[in-house]
């Protein structure tokens, strides 16, 4: 797996860089040679960020968290990505290695409560799209009061999705070809 560090208002150190690599290393078993992790510290007044994205095979894993040190939020983002991978277990062995997952999770015995071999789809809801800007797109979400809005951009005409993040701030997410 090849490990690309981002440092936000922080000079890393080996030794962090290090437990990094160390954290990562029992995912290896799971992702191709081929996955690539971003790590990216971001340092903020009194709390520490520390987000993590694999690619792999076209799919994305992200985790982040803040916590006051940042290697304690090291330590909870890679727990939060091995419960993200136990939780889909099932799904995820049809996508990659047949067994990996096991050899990760061999010492955790619980399992989440909320473990389904499907997902369990509720609501199938058609939605009537024109183009829009994506400044409406953003006020049309906010009115209805969701977190995120499905519309078509007047600028690509193309489907785009906006949502509200954590830290209330905006994101969009446009389609790209992966290739």
């Amino acid at each position: 797996m090849k490990i690309t560090y981002t440092a936000r208002k922080v000079t890393l150190r080996d030794n962090f860089k290090e437990r990094v690599e160390k954290k990562l290393s029992k995912f290896q078993k799971i992702f191709s040679e081929d996955a690539e992790a971003s790590v990216v510290v971001t340092v903020e007044k009194n709390r520490q960020t520390v987000e993590i994205t694999i690619r792999d095979n076209g799919m994305i894993y992200r985790v982040e968290n803040s916590q006051a040190e940042m290697n304690n939020a090291l330590d909870t983002v890679t727990d939060m990505l091995s419960r993200q991978l136990r939780k889909n277990k099932t799904k995820l062995s049809r996508r990659l290695r047949e067994g990996s997952i096991d050899d990760l999770v061999v010492g955790d015995t619980a399992e989440p409560e909320d473990v389904e071999d499907d997902y369990h789809l509720v609501r199938r809801k058609m939605v009537p799209v024109k183009p829009i800007t994506v400044d409406e797109a953003i006020l049309q979400m906010n009115m209805i009061g969701h977190k995120f809005y499905m519309f078509v951009n007047a600028d690509t005409n193309e489907a785009n999705v906006v949502y509200q993040r954590e830290d209330g701030a905006y994101g969009l997410l446009e389609p790209t070809i992966e290739e």
